[in-house]
């Protein structure tokens, strides 16, 4: 089953990457990669966290040290990102940058930048909203290798302005866009008003899916919310990868809404948000990702998660799975069934 699901894959995405000459080529690892071998990966920031808690709304980089677990440093310039998170969360998201010249040194690419996401809240909830959210972006490079790469760390945070100032939280490693792109063997594209004739159908096909299947209406191809566009180098088609998942009903977070378009009151419902795609693209990217609803499950059970947080998660994709499993056609509207 697992053979014939890749072949299943390489079907759908294969003739774009076919064109990407970059894409077989050996490369370099990057500091991204090294630091995030094993899922939950130990690391420690070094940093004035109590300054820029207080300048999160600058974009001010500032000097901090990050740790690996077996003792490696790399001295690092880090600052606030992000829109909604970066004014209301506890923890502002932050990008870090590293020194191109010591990534050489170190034998690594000189990819130099990683997103870096906190959570929310300072508690147990701030560190599974983080969890739930990694989750999401596991399942869709499970779904694609067109995807955007996150991964989880449990990261113990030096705060230097306090003296013996520590705090350990779970948090994402996000690979940057000029890391993606350089991967998948393109160019980013910053247009606004794509057209849907210019995408990869099949591509932006399953992340309408995947997007509906987690409750998420929290972004937009034409107006590049949290969407990466990525252009082959050979390719007139443009692939589409989705990013930011904490809106998501996946993730459920207390402060999360649906877009104000969709009519939805909760996260919890799905409103389905084709953006031009045809009914047919969508009918195989549903396809896919009912073939690969074992493994979507799977990555769910995570040892990360309490057994009540697994078990909300399965009742959500249960309601999507349920559904699907009766046709092809996806509701324009599914909403969660009410408790009793």
């Amino acid at each position: 089953m697992q053979k014939s699901y890749n072949y299943y894959i390489l079907f759908l995405i294969l003739p774009w990457f076919a064109t990407q000459s970059c894409v077989a080529q050996q490369h370099l690892t990057s500091v991204f990669e090294a630091l995030t071998k094993n899922e939950g990966e130990k690391m420690t920031l070094e940093m004035d966290l109590t300054t820029i808690t207080a300048q999160k709304r600058s974009d001010q980089y500032f000097p901090a040290a990050i740790i690996s677990g077996d003792g490696t440093a790399f001295k690092v310039e880090v600052r606030p990102r992000g829109k909604f998170r970066r004014k209301n969360a506890f923890y502002p998201p932050l990008k870090l940058k590293f020194k191109k010249k010591e990534l050489l040194n170190a034998g690594f690419d000189t990819l130099n930048e990683i997103k870096l996401v906190l959570p929310c809240y300072e508690n147990q909830l701030g560190d599974e909203l983080v969890i739930r959210e990694y989750l999401a972006y596991k399942i869709y490079e499970r779904l694609s290798p067109a995807s955007v790469r996150a991964r989880l760390i449990k990261l113990t945070i030096h705060d230097t302005h306090v003296e013996k100032s520590k705090k350990t939280m779970y948090a994402i490693l996000v690979e940057d866009e000029e890391e993606t792109c350089a991967r998948i063997g393109g160019s980013p594209v910053e247009q606004y008003g794509i057209s849907p004739d210019s995408l990869h159908t099949n591509q932006a096909a399953l992340m309408v899916v995947f997007e509906y299947m987690i409750g998420n209406t929290d972004w937009e191809i034409s107006m590049l919310r949290n969407v990466r566009l990525v252009k082959g180098h050979e390719s007139s088609k443009i692939i589409a990868m989705p990013y930011d998942f904490d809106f998501s009903g996946l993730v459920s977070a207390p402060y999360s809404s649906p877009a104000s378009d969709t009519g939805l009151k909760t996260v919890r419902d799905r409103f389905l948000m084709p953006s031009g795609i045809k009914p047919e693209s969508l009918k195989r990217a549903l396809s896919l990702i009912r073939k690969s609803k074992s493994d979507i499950y799977a990555i769910c059970q995570s040892k990360y998660l309490s057994r009540d947080a697994v078990e909300d998660i399965s009742l959500f994709l249960d309601t999507f799975f349920d559904k699907i499993a009766e046709n092809d056609e996806m509701p324009q509207l599914l909403k969660m069934p009410e408790s009793d």
